[in-house]
């Protein structure tokens, strides 16, 4: 298994201000502290959609691109990458293939079969942080029109973060969430955590 070294506080400080806690770009300075070297990637902001690009040689580095510069944004692809495997971090955008809103049923299963690992993520480094978390299912425009049921995939949701609780989460993802816990100073424990249903908005 990797080992990963989690950085001090001090490699990552930024101004505690009020409007200053929940920018894009202190995600941006701590996942490079945590990252940055031994796995070559960066995580970049301002983009019109999030993408990943892997390095196009040796001397290149890895790049996560979040949207423009929202928080959620940020944490979701960093969810992404965390859980992403070897062979994965060597594809265009992880290698998935992403179906735009107006999904049919069939299409909006396997999606959310997919973003189901990386929102329960998302939804524990939220909590790591102290930031809201909206679970997202991320089809307005079904074609029945009618509006779509997201309690099966927040029990997919909780599930998997229960079970990331009580197992450990996977290497990348346990440092940053250490990292998130201490430098928002929130203190989080995983397994103190009280994972339940209704802690899923949206």
């Amino acid at each position: 298994m990797d080992t990963v070294t989690v950085p001090s506080a001090s490699a990552v400080q930024e101004p505690r201000g009020a409007l200053e806690i929940y920018r894009a770009q202190r995600l941006e300075r701590l996942f490079d502290a945590c990252f940055g070297g031994r796995w070559r990637t960066k995580l970049v902001g301002g983009a019109s959609e999030p993408y990943y690009q892997p390095a196009s040689g040796p001397r290149d580095c890895h790049r996560l691109y979040y949207r423009s510069d929202y928080f959620a944004s940020a944490l979701h692809e960093i969810s992404h990458w965390c859980i992403a495997g070897e062979q994965r971090l060597q594809q265009p955008d992880f290698g998935y293939w992403y179906a735009p809103e107006g999904r049919d049923g069939a299409q909006q299963l396997a999606f959310e079969a997919v973003e189901a690992k990386p929102q329960a993520l998302e939804w524990l480094f939220s909590l790591a942080c102290g930031y809201r978390f909206c679970i997202s299912v991320d089809n307005f425009g079904a074609p029945d029109g009618e509006p779509h049921d997201t309690r099966p995939f927040k029990r997919q949701v909780l599930e998997q973060s229960r079970k990331w609780q009580s197992r450990g989460l996977p290497s990348r993802a346990q440092v940053f969430f250490s990292a998130l816990s201490r430098d928002f100073g929130t203190g989080v424990q995983l397994p103190e955590l009280e994972l339940t249903i209704s802690g899923l908005v949206g």
